[in-house]
């Protein structure tokens, strides 16, 4: 069986990822409520008794507000590296030691058949990273909350089947908008979050023959609109020469379970 995803959720409000292959069923992050997450799942016709273990990728509320939740309700170890476990704690109530596992970062863990390379980031949280996919000669990369994309991070992830890849927000809107400035900057500063503009220009030194879609994730709901934001990429990616297909995420509808073949 190929890898296969869906983006539960994606957005400030809260994200969700979820990648299987034969074996596997991992959740990457659970930023919304249990309820919530459980009818994502229903959505797509997986059934969350069936997941295998959640990674997180840092510990602001919008990925880890469920996370408590969904671990304890169908006993799933939870992977994170010893930094976020210690932000986090406190946030996710009790878990039993043996659901606690360090998945630190720069390091590559094999889960059944899928192997999983972790990377950091640039972004406002202690230790926050996020993955490559590996499996059957197939690369998912998932990179979302990041002020700045790094030549280090775009070795790690070139070359990818499918990505999701943050388009946080229109430049222009965010420096018009209502926003106090000081929230401005951290947005638009090296640990805040990538413009529609900036993910074309990493997109275009990443993709490669083999990539087949990317799906546009994490856009901000005050200052971005998923036509501005693909259209923002698009015209980047044509203006190098790189014709794809860009598809929407959604803060509350998931993304069709897409086959990577």
């Amino acid at each position: 069986m190929s890898l296969r995803f869906s983006v539960l959720a994606s957005g400030s409000t809260g994200n969700a990822f979820y990648i299987e292959s034969g074996k596997e069923r991992i959740l990457v992050d659970a930023g919304l409520s249990g309820k919530q997450i459980d009818r994502l799942f229903s959505e797509i016709e997986v059934d969350p008794t069936q997941l295998t273990s959640i990674l997180v990728t840092h510990e602001h509320s919008d990925h880890i507000k469920g996370l408590g939740i969904i671990a304890r309700k169908y006993d799933l170890p939870i992977y994170a590296n010893e930094k976020t476990w210690q932000a986090m704690e406190h946030s996710i109530g009790k878990i039993p030691l043996d659901q606690k596992f360090v998945f630190g970062m720069g390091e590559t863990h094999t889960f059944g058949d899928i192997d999983v390379e972790s990377f950091g980031v640039s972004h406002d949280a202690v230790e926050p990273m996020f993955f490559t996919f590996h499996h059957g000669g197939k690369k998912v990369a998932l990179v979302t909350d990041l002020g700045y994309v790094s030549e280090r991070i775009k070795k790690t992830i070139e070359g990818a089947d499918a990505y999701i890849f943050e388009a946080n927000h229109d430049v222009g809107m965010l420096q018009m908008g209502r926003y106090p400035w000081n929230v401005k900057r951290r947005i638009l500063g090296d640990s805040g979050h990538v413009s529609n503009e900036d993910s074309g220009l990493a997109l275009s030194d990443v993709i490669s023959n083999r990539t087949k879609r990317i799906y546009l994730a994490h856009l901000s709901r005050d200052n971005n609109m998923k036509d501005l934001a693909r259209m923002s990429v698009d015209s980047v990616l044509k203006e190098r020469g790189i014709e794809i297909d860009l598809f929407d995420t959604d803060p509350v509808t998931p993304t069709a379970l897409y086959d990577v073949v």
